[in-house]
């Protein structure tokens, strides 16, 4: 549920900034007359996260075990990747979001202004999709379905709040450090995700090393209990892990950790 919440509050927090940038500069410009189609195009990128989240969710437990299998790891690869673009790209263009979005509101704003529902629907509904897919593997990958789908709510829920109020000048958030501290974070989780992900390529017989084990401590960690359920969910670690699950995780935080952070933690160079 926490991995679920940060992950809520992230993407979350992301899309407030995204429509709050929107919207603020259309009322600069004075346009508002266009704020409409903004919000068409925010309400129909909810609508498709939605309805990619009810076919994750119900689409895939349809399939037979085998390609239930490879469904679920195959979309935990995908998960994976599109959160480890998601957070690099935010490190990366995060000091020019505004000016890029205002950029791409200019252009958008010829004849009757339509083309600025386009502009809303991307950039929102590229939140929402991923949002949806990372919180499926990730519930996929603790066992739970109630409780990290709340988490996640929640964490959304605390974004809206924070979006409004920073759009209003009540609070003020250093975006650089949440957006590090949180990216460092959900490296971590990814890495459990993709754990989870060769897990079910190796018991769909894809990937060799299922009966290869590394440990099996079941009887010390019940997986049925509370902290074990909390295990899987943030750092992805399982009572019975094989070493391609072990080796996986490991290589990708090793390496996706170390460029992260010496993205983050690299000056800009003096012009």
């Amino acid at each position: 549920m926490l991995a679920n919440l940060l992950i809520g509050l992230r993407e979350g927090l992301e899309a407030a900034l995204i429509i709050g940038i929107l919207g603020a500069y259309l009322i600069k410009i004075n346009r508002r007359d266009v704020l409409p189609k903004m919000w068409m195009g925010v309400g129909l990128a909810a609508l498709l996260s939605t309805i990619v989240g009810v076919i994750l969710g119900v689409g895939v437990a349809t399939l037979d075990d085998r390609s239930e299998e490879i469904m679920a790891g195959t979309l935990s690869f995908l998960a994976v990747g599109l959160v480890t673009w998601m957070i690099f790209w935010m490190a990366k263009t995060a000091r020019n979001l505004k000016s890029h979005l205002e950029s791409d509101v200019e252009n958008s704003l010829a004849g009757n202004g339509w083309g600025i529902m386009f502009v809303a629907f991307l950039a929102v509904g590229r939140e929402g999709v991923e949002t949806a897919l990372f919180i499926w593997a990730a519930a996929n990958a603790t066992g739970e379905r109630i409780l990290p789908v709340l988490g996640a709510f929640i964490g959304l829920g605390i974004a809206a709040v924070l979006g409004w109020l920073i759009f209003k000048g009540m609070v003020r958030l250093n975006l650089k450090k949440f957006f590090a501290w949180s990216g460092a974070f959900l490296i971590i989780v990814a890495a459990g995700i993709l754990s989870y992900g060769i897990h079910e390529f190796q018991e769909a017989g894809i990937l060799p090393g299922d009966a290869d084990k590394a440990f099996n401590v079941s009887a010390v960690i019940a997986p049925d209990t509370w902290y074990a359920v909390l295990l899987r969910g943030t750092i992805g670690f399982t009572p019975e892990m094989a070493w391609g699950q072990i080796i996986g995780w490991a290589l990708y935080v090793g390496i996706t950790l170390t460029v992260f952070l010496r993205q983050i933690n690299a000056k800009t160079p003096a012009k």
